[in-house]
């Protein structure tokens, strides 16, 4: 039968019954119970829209897959439940569109596995994604990202651009830096950064007094872990160290250096108590009027290994 225009006033049933069947009633699509709804079509076989743009030898020959009890159509049909194809070219239209350009859309998905094959995939607007999220193969972003909240990674990440984290992030493995890092303070728990040693260290920062110009500082390089403390000592003859040197540093290795002020004072160390306290004099017999340096190796870690034999580092 041809028609040239056809109006259904209610539903439109295309079903796989022979001529002269019985429709299938309104409950059978849409539920027990279910009134029919006007204006609604329902096809067992497969509802297919648009030219059929497939490839020769393909199977697709429906958006909606049908239900098992037509088996011609289950047999013949696409293999997935809803396929949406633009081959051929579509000159230009999007092949989909979901919800209005103004209005608020949403989708819930309930299932299992998602794949998404794809040469590029945009997302305009705000994601939010719960549970896990796994990537197989090179992760690729160009642009800003910005993150709230812990991320672990396992496997490579490729990321052009700037990324913007709130939160912690967690690394388990190794964390390679081919350039710099600008950071204002690393917390590390646990022994010392072995495997990041340089050859030098310094502080790099603008300079306080001069506009457009950087000061740069390194670090004085020594055969041991050590620590100082100074001050000055004006008619005074006593240098109290910090209490905590008590559990810090090895008292035998304490060492002083004296410089005297305003005058010539022949100072010299005469005791060291306990670690705690220095007693200067003055053989002059004069008053001390002095600054002081004291160094000492700490105690509470393992000794330095000046030199081992080798051509990669080592841990500590």
């Amino acid at each position: 039968m041809e028609v040239t225009d056809l109006h259904v006033g209610k539903q439109l049933q295309v079903v796989s019954n022979l001529p002269g069947g019985i429709p299938g009633p309104p409950n059978v699509a849409h539920g027990a119970g279910a009134a029919a709804i006007p204006g609604a079509v329902w096809a067992d076989g497969g509802l297919h829209v648009g030219a059929p743009l497939f490839a020769p030898g393909e199977t697709e020959v429906g958006f909606c897959r049908p239900p098992a009890t037509n088996t011609l159509a289950f047999a013949n049909s696409l293999k997935s439940i809803f396929a949406i194809s633009g081959r051929g070219g579509s000159n230009g239209v999007t092949d989909v569109i979901i919800g209005d350009p103004i209005g608020p859309v949403g989708i819930s998905v309930n299932a299992t596995i998602i794949n998404i094959i794809s040469p590029l995939t945009n997302g305009v607007g705000a994601l939010n994604w719960t549970g896990t999220k796994s990537f197989t193969g090179v992760k690729q972003q160009t642009g800003l990202e910005v993150r709230s909240g812990a991320v672990a990674d396992v496997g490579k990440e490729s990321t052009i651009g700037n990324v913007v984290e709130s939160g912690a992030r967690v690394i388990n493995g190794s964390l390679n830096v081919t350039k710099s890092i600008t950071t204002g303070s690393i917390t590390a728990n646990f022994g010392a950064f072995t495997k990041v040693a340089a050859p030098f260290k310094q502080f790099d920062i603008p300079h306080p007094t001069k506009p457009n110009h950087r000061l740069v500082h390194t670090c004085l390089e020594g055969p041991e872990i050590g620590v100082y403390y100074r001050g000055r000592l004006i008619n005074n003859n006593v240098i109290e160290l910090p209490e905590y040197w008590r559990g810090l540093v090895d008292p035998e290795t304490i060492t002083v250096n004296l410089t005297p002020h305003e005058s010539y004072q022949e100072l010299f160390v005469k005791t060291i108590e306990w670690g705690t306290k220095i007693f200067v004099v003055n053989n002059s017999s004069g008053p001390i009027n002095c600054s002081y340096t004291v160094y000492a190796k700490r105690c509470d870690v393992e000794d330095l290994v000046v030199e081992y034999e080798g051509t990669e580092m080592r841990e500590r």
